[in-house]
């Protein structure tokens, strides 16, 4: 039975939709771009969003609009990818690669706090796979220090803490639509604000730092430039197809905490394997579990045409970019090591079926028995 690991849905809606702005002419700055920005603020409950070609330009406009500079460091969790990192770098601050908390591959309090100087001027949150931080002492320490949080949830669209979406406890909330993520505009991501300012800043900063959009000038090609902007905006039949899929997001949820309920039944009390237990509250992304021999376990995975991923096998502080700027030693992340060593994303999509699903946790079953 051949399984991908991820399978986009796309209906014949989407690409109606997609077609009508084609052949429209009207390519960008469009009504689907405010209509999904109006649907990701009422699904998220934020006060304000704005689309961005990706979920690294809206953390790097974040970073920016954040006021991080050279001089100025910024904690970044060393289990994420390299563009939660590199948003923080392109400002001229420096990333500080924090090691994370074992089971979660979270950062902490407890991790934050060892790297915690007096340069510290932000920490990204990043949610993990789908679960949310512990936000609560991070916030209330953030708070006391005087330290910005940003959240990176390109994992994290439908994620709560305690009955309220991520992205609206930090200062910014950054969402990808790549591909793999649970609504997909191919390319593409939007960031998510409560702060006035700080949406306009970024709605500026997108769009080459004009002050106005085409809709809001009084004269056709009149607009200033107040700040030093780039060009990080989304099409708008790339925002066609986010709408389509953000308005049946709710029923795709629902069948997410279905498949990883249908894992955990499977693979509960499975020896020389950890997983990850049911919590209501996350998205659901992926499925993760752990366990020693994964990479063997990955091998025959392939062999057996059978979609799985690593989320992620080469942490931060062992990227070369960073490992060689900043002399990082591995013994200094001992969880990071363990959790990127050991972990296999398992699918997580609409489509895929109790059958799919069961064949996956016998063939994982098999192969850890095999190894006895």
């Amino acid at each position: 039975m051949k399984i991908k690991f991820s399978k986009t849905e796309i209906t014949s809606g989407d690409i109606k939709d997609v077609s009508k702005v084609l052949k429209s002419g009207w390519l960008t700055h469009g009504a689907y771009s405010y209509k999904f920005e109006d649907a990701l603020k009422k699904f998220t409950g934020s006060k304000y969003c704005t689309l961005v070609s990706s979920c690294t330009a809206g953390l790097h406009v974040s970073c920016i609009a954040s006021g991080f500079k050279k001089g100025d460091e910024v904690i970044v969790p060393s289990v994420t990818h390299t563009a939660t990192a590199h948003a923080v770098e392109f400002t001229g601050a420096k990333a500080i690669i924090c090691d994370v908390d074992k089971d979660s591959g979270n950062l902490t309090l407890e991790t934050i706090s060892k790297k915690i100087t007096k340069k510290t001027k932000g920490i990204i949150l990043v949610h993990m796979s789908g679960v949310s931080c512990e936000l609560t002492p991070i916030l209330s320490f953030c708070k006391n220090k005087n330290i910005t949080i940003l959240e990176d949830c390109a994992h994290g669209l439908g994620t709560y803490y305690k009955s309220k979406h991520v992205g609206n406890y930090g200062a910014t909330g950054s969402f990808s639509f790549y591909p793999t993520k649970q609504v997909t505009t191919g390319e593409g991501g939007a960031v998510i604000t409560n702060d006035k300012k700080i949406f306009k800043k970024i709605k500026a900063l997108k769009a080459f730092g004009i002050d106005k959009d085409i809709n809001e000038r009084k004269k056709q090609g009149h607009y200033d430039v107040k700040l030093l902007g780039l060009n990080y905006r989304l099409t708008d039949f790339q925002a066609s197809l986010g709408f389509n899929q953000i308005k049946r997001y709710k029923i795709n949820l629902k069948k997410r905490k279905l498949i990883a309920k249908r894992y955990i039944k499977n693979l509960s009390n499975v020896k020389n394997l950890k997983i990850t237990p049911y919590n209501k509250d996350n998205s659901y992304f992926i499925y993760q579990v752990f366990c020693k021999s994964r990479d063997k376990i990955l091998k025959n995975f392939k062999k057996l045409n059978i979609g799985v991923s690593v989320h992620y096998s080469t942490p931060l502080h062992r990227m070369s970019y960073y490992r060689n700027k900043y002399k990082l030693n591995p013994k200094n992340y001992l969880n990071s090591e363990n959790y990127s060593s050991k972990n296999i994303s398992l699918p997580v999509y609409p489509k895929l079926n109790y059958k799919e699903i069961d064949y996956i946790c016998d063939t994982l079953k098999k192969m850890l028995n095999h190894e006895k």
